[in-house]
């Protein structure tokens, strides 16, 4: 099957992408010590080496078949245990900055693609990054990693006062 040139530019692109992360994630491997954050990032290698076998697979010019993704089943992940040092705490916020990166690139670039069988295994790819973000989340909630600043009632009630017109006709 050929590929429109524009799918093929932004898979080739992608590729090194993937490359870099997976290596990068594996140094972490190694780093930590926390076992339930060892298990998250191995899921997530492994994630990326599914997504680098479906866009090869889609790549290939002799393909036969149709491209799917791996699926990925509910991870369960301990809190009991997540006691993380100040380095693990980092490198958590890093995959999930990391995730949240790789779903964005994969959701804008399937906007951006031709072949409908390449979209949609990059709109796939890009859901599987989110769930991979809202894993690592979990952790940095759990360990007071990270602060969100809220905003008052009233500051939200007169932004929904100001834009509620919209809704009318």
């Amino acid at each position: 099957m050929n590929l429109p040139a524009a799918d093929l530019g932004i898979m080739a692109e992608h590729l090194p992408t993937h490359e870099g992360t997976i290596s990068k994630l594996k140094i972490f491997k190694e780093i930590v010590d926390n076992q339930e954050l060892k298990k998250l990032i191995q899921i997530n290698i492994e994630m990326l080496r599914d997504h680098v076998r479906a866009m090869l697979e889609l790549i290939d010019p002799n393909r036969k078949r149709e491209v799917m993704l791996a699926e990925i089943f509910d991870i369960q992940i301990s809190t009991e245990n997540l006691n993380l040092s100040e380095q693990e705490k980092e490198i958590v916020l890093e995959t999930r900055s990391v995730s949240k990166l790789m779903g964005s690139n994969n959701f804008n670039s399937a906007l951006m693609m031709k072949d409908m069988d390449v979209k949609n295994i990059h709109i796939q790819m890009a859901y599987q990054d989110v769930r991979m973000q809202m894993l690592y989340n979990m952790v940095v909630e759990h360990v007071n990693g990270d602060f969100t600043p809220r905003v008052t009632e009233a500051m939200q009630s007169k932004t929904y006062e100001k834009y509620k017109h919209i809704l009318k006709e």
